[in-house]
């Protein structure tokens, strides 16, 4: 079943869906601070909160993109600064291969990002997913995976 039909909103407009994969410790903590500090970001922003950016299994960035995510991006804490020591840097060499398997796929580079954010940049996030947001909305809909959909 999609996540969104990514349809366009009441007045025609295109709105994308968004999924962002958030630390715990960091970047969840910053989203939070966004919000309690009355900063705005896209509401097609969906989080999903994980122990940390390392648990983020590539197959979950593939898994969003083939259940209709337009964009998807991934936050965890500075180098250096992960509350599990050295989680992000599994990220980084991670997410460095799947932006390979994902050119492969036919899947723009620009779908997918990775931003280090801390619990005290709540401006930082805001900003992450608004410019994030705009860079998805004119790339328009994302159609390559769910053409390859099985029927799962």
């Amino acid at each position: 079943m999609p996540l969104n039909t990514s349809a366009p909103a009441q007045t025609g407009e295109y709105r994308p869906l968004i999924v962002a994969f958030c630390c715990n410790w960091c970047s969840y903590a910053g989203a939070d601070l966004a919000g309690s500090s009355r900063l705005t970001y896209p509401a097609d922003v969906k989080i999903i909160r994980v122990p940390c950016s390392c648990r983020v299994n590539p197959l979950f960035v593939l898994k969003a993109f083939e259940r209709g995510a337009d964009g998807v991006i991934l936050c965890g804490c500075h180098p250096g600064d992960c509350h599990y020591t050295t989680g992000n840097y599994y990220t980084r060499r991670r997410m460095t291969l799947l932006f390979s398997m994902l050119d492969y796929l036919g899947i723009e580079r620009e779908r997918t990002r990775v931003e280090w954010v801390s619990a005290a940049e709540g401006a930082k996030f805001s900003a992450t997913m608004n410019d994030f947001a705009r860079t998805i909305r004119a790339l328009g809909e994302n159609r390559k995976l769910r053409d390859l959909r099985c029927g799962n």
